[in-house]
């Protein structure tokens, strides 16, 4: 794809909680290795929240600006944990990047970013939360069932599956293995538990085009071309493919070009994007220009294009999605 059009779809706002962003970082996680490589990576400092979380955004924008693909991105929220009653459980929430903080980012940069924010559907509030931030502007609502310790399958969120339809939502969930935060239960990550959304009707959008995230072996690509088969509401995105443990689903779909078109464009941002997946198969002019480029909104498109894999951009979901609503 050519110009700067596309929508990344999962770029992640990491805040560090500061008096009134609503955040919150557990010290576990704090003292987690990728948390202390983030810190060190984008030079933040925990002492100064809110000077932290400012250079966050700016180092953000910065590259953002600089891409000469991509021109928007969906800030992804992060909801907690919730217990049986549906209330919070902070003792085992590690992170929380608020609905709030994420909208209030997003209007405060129209033209740079979208509102992808999270709400853990076993929530009192689920619900309501749906309806709050679609009528504030969300984009999508993005969940990490690993992490946030639910079963996408459990029959009582079919409400909240059929007001994501209803609004008009995309619900973006994780796939596979949870290693950046701390996964509980890492059979949540099967993306067959995402049957019932889809059958409620909603656009189901699968994180890291479903791939199983261990490098070994890609047990979930049968679901995908089941999926991408028989529901018009599935997509999947190809962020965080490039990476050592997800390329192998890269390299599998670049094969299967009949379901290139429910792939939409995402990195992952601001884990890395690498160009290895590449050695050996392309030419040495276009490998050279994937590691000249360090941008990684570019290099993500350069990689994937380079090995033929295409893919779609959110932008053109939503214009899908309003045009149905369109007398």
């Amino acid at each position: 794809m050519a110009g700067k059009t596309l929508i990344d779809c999962h770029v992640h706002l990491a805040a560090l909680p500061d008096d009134n962003n609503g955040c919150y970082i557990s010290p576990k996680m704090l003292r987690s290795p990728l948390f202390r490589f983030l810190l060190w990576k984008h030079q933040l400092s925990p002492s100064n929240p809110r000077d932290a979380n400012r250079k966050y955004l700016d180092d953000l924008l910065t590259e953002l600006h600089a891409s000469r693909h991509v021109q928007k991105a969906v800030i992804l929220g992060m909801d907690g944990v919730y217990d049986q009653n549906g209330r919070l459980n902070q003792a085992e929430t590690d992170f929380l990047i608020s609905n709030d903080y994420v909208l209030k980012t997003a209007r405060a940069y129209p033209n740079e970013f979208l509102a992808g924010v999270s709400i853990n559907p076993q929530r009192r509030d689920a619900v309501e939360e749906v309806h709050r931030c679609a009528d504030a502007g969300a984009a999508l609502v993005k969940v990490l069932p690993n992490a946030q310790q639910f079963d996408p399958a459990d029959t009582s969120y079919r409400a909240f599956y059929r007001t994501l339809a209803e609004r008009k939502l995309p619900f973006l969930s994780h796939v596979g293995y949870e290693f950046s935060l701390i996964g509980k239960d890492q059979s949540l990550g099967d993306p067959d538990r995402l049957r019932l959304a889809l059958d409620e009707g909603a656009t189901v959008i699968a994180a890291h085009a479903c791939s199983y995230g261990l490098m070994l072996f890609e047990k979930f690509s049968p679901t995908f071309h089941t999926f991408a088969r028989n529901y018009h509401n599935f997509y999947a995105d190809i962020s965080a493919l490039t990476l050592p443990n997800r390329f192998r689903m890269l390299l599998h779909l670049r094969q299967h070009p009949e379901v290139h078109e429910r792939l939409l464009f995402g990195t992952d941002y601001p884990l890395s994007v690498l160009h290895f997946a590449a050695w050996g198969r392309v030419g040495f002019g276009t490998l050279s220009t994937m590691i000249r480029t360090k941008n990684r909104f570019d290099r993500q498109v350069e990689v994937c294009n380079g090995l033929k894999l295409g893919f779609g951009s959110l932008g053109d979901l939503l214009v899908h999605s309003t045009a149905k609503t369109t007398p």
